[in-house]
């Protein structure tokens, strides 16, 4: 499996990713029963095949990896400019994954599946999913989660 790795720029947090795409209409397309979450990229990606074979985008946040979503397709489109983009469809559910530093790059990178960080559990009893952002960060960077 294949995936993405993407800077998420202006979000502090998870939290903040989540609101964005809940808010902004720049991250929606489509009629209200259909609606669309993307994100905007300059280049398509050459291997979309691999990547919609189960792969996902994963957000750097503040230095982490934090978060992934699902790719469900890819459109052409246009930004706010006019100039063409292609569209990161992606799932509106947002997995927070256990915390792996990454420096900053400029664009999207492939990620493979064993670079990839697992997914924190979910469910009521889960101390780490529930934790707050800074404290998931700061953990990660000692190296105890």
């Amino acid at each position: 499996m294949l995936n993405l790795v993407k800077l998420c720029v202006g979000a502090a947090s998870i939290e903040d990713l989540a609101a964005w795409q809940k808010n902004y209409p720049g991250f929606k397309t489509g009629t209200a029963a259909k609606l669309k979450v993307y994100h905007t990229t300059f280049q398509a990606p050459k291997r979309q095949t691999e990547l919609l074979d189960g792969g996902s985008l994963y957000w750097v946040i503040k230095g982490f990896i934090q978060a992934r979503q699902h790719l469900t397709g890819f459109e052409d489109g246009h930004k706010e400019d006019g100039s063409k983009c292609c569209l990161l469809l992606l799932d509106p559910k947002i997995v927070a994954v256990r915390p792996q530093p990454r420096k900053a790059f400029q664009g999207w990178r492939y990620l493979t599946a064993a670079d990839a960080p697992p997914d924190l559990p979910a469910g009521a009893g889960d101390t780490l999913a529930s934790m707050p952002p800074h404290l998931r960060k700061e953990l990660a960077a000692l190296g105890l989660i």
